[in-house]
C-alpha cells in the first residue's frame, strides 16, 4: 500500500466520523424525545396539506400539486420533503409529515414562483407554465416552534375560527411543527375550582379578563378584566378543538398547559394548612389585582391539583404529551438555596410525569434573563438537572439580543431551542437582527456538546415586522449564512410581484440598517409619540435618519409599477409611518430646546408642528387595513354574547393597548400605532402637555409635572378605555395619495444619491 492511498484512506475514515458525529449529535434525544412527533394517519395529515394548497390557491390551481406522504424520505426525526415536476405538469411534493408537504408548497411558490405569504397579506400570482423543479430539503433541526405565552395576549386574543384556521396554515406552510395551544385553559380551572367548591365570587377574582390571561396564568395579576362569562368558556373549548384537531391534522404538535402553582387566595379557606407563599406584586399593581399564592411545588397539594387539571384537560382534549410551565416567569422562587431549587424542578416534573408517563416538560427560559442575577449558574444547574435529561426541553426565548444557551453550557444537557423573541407587547417599529439571526443560529448548532434541537419565533406580539420572521424561519433549512443583500432583494421581489429598481434598493438599505440591530439596547416599541409626555424623553436609533428619510422618498417612486400591490401598500403605510415617527423624536427635540431658552413663538410654532404631525400620522395609519383600532374593537365585541360582555371586552380591548392595568401600571407596553389610537389617545395626551408648557412660559410658572399627569391620566388615557365610540374597520383615503401628499410636506430632497449608500 503506497503513501497516497494510506492518506486516502485516513481521509475516508475521518470523513465517515465527522458525519457520524453529526448524525449522533442529532439523534441523542430520539428517545426522549422522538414521541413528539404527528400521530395523525398518513391520509388524514396528506388530506390536510391537500386542503391548506386548496384554500390558498383555489380548487383548480391546487389541482396541479400532488401531495405524497412519505415517512421513510428522510431521516428519522428531521422533516424532509422532496418537489418535483412530473411529466404530466404537475408539481408532486412529498413529505415525511402533513407539515413537511406544506412546508415543500410553500418551498416550491416562493422560490420557483415568486409567491409571498406572510401575515400583512399574501401574493399569490403563479405563471402559466409551472417551472421546473427538483430539490430536496431536509430541516436541520427535529423542532421549528412557534408563539410565546404571550402572544394570546397581544394578538390572538379575539379571533374566531377563521382567523385561527388561516394562522395555523401559515405555521403548516412555514413548517412549523411545534406550537403552543393554550386556548380553554380557564374553562377547565373553572371546572376544577368548582370540583373543589370554590365560590363563583373566588374563581372570578383570580381569573384574569380575556385581554390579560397570559399574565394570569402565570401568577402576575389575578382577575384584573374579569370576570369570564359562561360564553367565553363554552366558545373557547369549541375553539379549542377546532385549533386542535386541525394542528393535530397537519402534523404540527400543540403544546398544552401543565399546572405551574399559582393557586386563587381562596386556597387558603380551602387548605390551611398547605404551604403556600403569597406571590410579591408585580409592576406595582394593587392588592386587589395582584398577588396570587404560588403552592409550594414540594407540597403533596400540588401534585394532586397537578393531578386533577392535566386529568381533566387531557380527557377533554387529549395530548401529544408536551406541557409547557412556567412557574417563575418574573416571579422568584421562596429560596435560593441549590436543595431547594433541585426538589422543586423534580417536584413540578413529577407533577406533570404521574398524569402522562411520556411527558416533556417544556420550559420558557425567560426567567435567566428577567432574573439573570438570581439564576445562577449553579442554580439553574441544580434546577435544570433535577429532571431526567432529555425530559425537559428549554426555549432559549431571546437568542437573538441576550442567549443563556452559551452562558448554561448547552443548559447542562437539557435540549433547547434557539428563539428569536424579537418584538415586546405587539408594537409597531422597523427593527429586527438580521446579521445576528443569519449567524447565531448555525453558531449554537455547532459548538461544542450541543444540544440545540431546533430554532422558533417567540415574539410577544405578530403582525409587524415580517421581513425579520421570514429571515428566521429559513434558518431552519440552511446550511449556511445568506447573502443578505441578495436575500433583502428577493423577498422585495417576492413580496411586491416584481423586481422593481426602487423597491429593491430600498429594502437592500433598511436590510444594512434598520433590520441589522446588533446592540443590547432593550427595543420595546417607546417612541416619543407613544410615549407618555414628559421632558426626559431621550430618542435614539442606530442609524441614519437622514438617510431613512431618502429611502422612504426612492421607496415611493416604486409606486409606479408597483403601486396597485396590496403589500406594497401596506409597506407605504409602515414606512411612511416610521418616517413620521423619526420626524417626531426631531421636532420633541426641537420643542425641548425652545423651552428650555424661553422662546416663546418659537415653542408655539415647534409644538403646533408636532401636533400637525399626529395628524398626518392619523391619515396614513386610516389608509391601511391593517392599521385601524376599529378592527381589534371589533373583533373583540363581536365575539360577545350580549351588551354587558361586549362592554367588558372593549374595555379590554382599549386598556391592553394604553393603560394596561387600572392605573396604568405598566402604561404604552403594548401601544398601537393604529388610526384612532394617534387622533384619540396619543396626540391629546401630547396636546395637554404642550399647553401646560406654553402655560408656564407665557405666565412664568413653575411646572408642576405631577399636576399634568394626573390630568393626563383623568382627560385623556383612563376616559380612553371606558370609552365606547365607534371606530371605522374600513380605510379611509387612497395610501399612495396620503402618503405623497405627507412626503411633500416633511421631506425635502437631498442632492445625495441613493445609489451611494444602497451600493457601498
Amino acid at each position: 500500500m503506497d503513501i497516497t492511498t494510506s492518506w486516502l484512506r485516513l481521509f475516508i475514515i475521518f470523513g465517515l466520523l465527522i458525519f457520524s458525529n453529526h448524525c449522533l449529535k442529532f439523534d441523542v434525544f430520539q428517545d426522549t424525545l422522538g414521541h413528539i412527533k404527528p400521530r395523525a394517519s398518513p391520509e388524514v395529515q396528506e388530506k390536510a396539506a391537500k386542503d391548506v394548497a386548496e384554500r390558498l390557491l383555489g380548487k383548480e390551481i391546487s389541482k396541479m400539486f400532488i401531495t405524497i406522504l412519505d415517512t421513510d424520505l428522510g431521516p428519522v426525526g428531521k422533516d424532509t420533503f422532496k418537489v418535483t415536476k412530473n411529466p404530466l405538469g404537475e408539481i408532486e411534493i412529498r413529505g415525511t409529515s402533513g407539515v413537511a408537504i406544506t412546508w415543500g408548497l410553500n418551498y416550491y411558490l416562493k422560490n420557483y414562483c415568486n409567491v409571498h405569504i406572510s401575515w400583512d397579506g399574501t401574493q399569490v400570482k403563479l405563471p402559466k407554465t409551472l417551472p421546473e423543479v427538483r430539490v430536496k430539503i431536509t430541516s436541520n433541526d427535529r423542532f421549528r416552534y412557534y408563539q410565546n405565552v404571550c402572544t394570546v395576549g397581544y394578538s390572538s386574543t379575539w379571533w374566531q375560527w377563521q382567523q385561527w384556521e388561516k394562522n395555523i396554515d401559515w405555521m403548516a406552510l412555514n413548517g412549523i411543527n411545534l406550537a403552543l395551544a393554550f386556548t380553554a385553559q380557564e374553562a377547565i380551572w373553572q371546572r376544577l375550582y368548582q370540583e373543589l367548591n370554590l365560590t363563583k365570587e373566588e374563581i372570578d377574582e383570580h381569573l384574569g379578563g380575556p385581554a390579560f390571561l397570559p399574565w394570569a396564568r402565570m401568577g402576575n395579576i389575578r382577575g384584573f378584566g374579569g370576570p369570564l362569562s359562561t360564553n367565553w368558556h363554552n366558545r373557547t373549548i369549541r375553539l379549542q378543538h377546532q385549533i386542535l384537531q386541525r394542528m393535530r391534522n397537519l402534523g404540527i404538535v400543540p403544546v398544552l398547559p401543565a399546572f405551574a402553582g399559582h393557586v386563587p387566595r381562596a386556597f387558603a379557606r380551602l387548605f390551611p394548612n398547605a404551604n403556600m407563599t403569597k406571590i410579591d406584586p408585580w409592576n406595582k399593581f394593587q392588592d386587589k389585582y395582584c398577588c396570587p399564592y404560588l403552592l409550594e411545588p414540594t407540597d403533596p397539594l400540588f401534585h394532586t391539583i397537578g393531578y386533577k387539571f392535566l386529568r381533566m384537560y387531557i380527557e377533554e382534549f387529549d395530548t401529544d404529551h408536551i406541557y409547557n410551565c412556567d412557574t417563575f416567569n418574573e416571579n422568584l422562587p421562596g429560596n435560593n438555596e441549590l436543595t431547594y431549587l433541585r426538589n422543586v424542578g423534580h417536584s413540578i416534573f413529577s407533577a406533570i410525569n404521574v398524569i402522562d408517563s411520556k411527558a416533556i416538560w417544556l420550559m420558557q427560559g425567560w426567567l435567566f434573563v428577567h432574573d439573570n442575577m438570581f439564576w445562577t449558574k449553579s442554580r439553574v444547574r441544580a434546577f435544570l438537572t433535577s429532571v431526567p435529561t432529555g425530559r425537559m426541553l428549554v426555549l432559549d426565548l431571546q437568542s437573538e439580543q441576550f442567549p443563556q444557551y452559551d452562558r448554561f453550557e448547552s443548559y447542562y444537557g437539557q435540549p433547547f431551542i434557539w428563539c428569536m423573541l424579537h418584538n415586546f407587547g405587539g408594537t409597531l417599529g422597523m427593527f429586527g437582527s438580521a446579521q445576528i439571526i443569519n449567524q447565531r443560529t448555525f453558531d449554537a448548532r455547532n459548538m461544542n456538546d450541543s444540544t440545540m434541537v431546533g430554532t422558533g419565533l417567540t415574539p410577544e406580539g405578530i403582525n409587524q415586522n415580517y421581513v425579520i420572521y421570514e429571515l428566521m424561519n429559513e434558518m431552519a433549512y440552511r446550511h449556511e449564512p445568506v447573502d443578505l443583500d441578495n436575500w433583502f432583494e428577493s423577498y422585495a421581489t417576492r413580496r411586491y410581484g416584481a423586481w422593481n429598481e426602487y423597491a429593491v434598493n430600498a429594502w437592500r438599505y433598511l436590510g444594512r440598517t434598520v433590520y441589522n440591530f446588533i446592540g443590547t439596547e432593550r427595543i420595546r416599541g417607546h417612541y416619543v409619540i407613544t410615549r407618555r409626555p414628559s421632558l426626559n424623553i431621550l430618542p435614539w436609533v442606530w442609524y441614519d435618519r437622514k438617510h431613512f428619510y431618502s429611502m422612504w422618498n426612492v421607496f415611493l417612486k416604486a409606486r409606479y409599477g408597483r403601486g396597485n400591490n396590496t403589500l406594497y401598500r401596506h409597506d407605504v403605510v409602515d414606512i411612511t409611518r416610521q418616517a413620521l415617527q423619526l420626524k417626531a423624536d426631531e421636532i420633541y427635540m426641537t420643542v425641548l430646546d425652545c423651552y428650555n431658552k424661553k422662546n416663546v413663538t418659537a415653542f408655539k410654532f415647534s409644538a403646533n408642528t408636532l401636533l400637525e404631525l399626529f395628524d398626518d400620522l392619523e391619515s396614513i395609519l386610516a389608509s391601511g387595513n391593517n392599521f385601524l383600532l376599529g378592527t381589534w374593537l371589533a373583533q373583540a365585541k363581536d365575539i360577545a354574547d350580549n351588551d354587558e360582555e361586549r362592554r367588558l371586552h372593549e374595555y379590554n380591548a382599549r386598556n391592553q393597548i394604553t393603560l394596561w392595568g387600572p392605573n396604568g401600571e405598566i402604561r404604552d407596553y403594548a401601544n398601537k400605532q393604529w388610526s384612532g389610537v394617534m387622533a384619540d389617545y396619543f396626540k391629546p395626551r401630547w396636546e395637554l402637555f404642550l399647553k401646560a408648557l406654553e402655560k408656564s412660559l407665557v405666565q412664568r410658572i413653575k411646572l408642576n409635572i405631577s399636576e399634568i399627569n394626573d390630568r393626563i391620566f383623568r382627560e385623556v388615557e383612563q376616559p380612553f378605555t371606558f370609552s365606547t365610540k365607534y371606530y371605522p374597520t374600513e380605510t379611509k383615503g387612497n395610501t399612495i395619495d396620503v402618503a405623497i401628499k405627507i412626503i411633500s410636506k416633511w421631506y425635502k430632497e437631498e442632492p445625495i444619491s441613493y445609489h451611494y449608500y444602497y451600493h457601498h
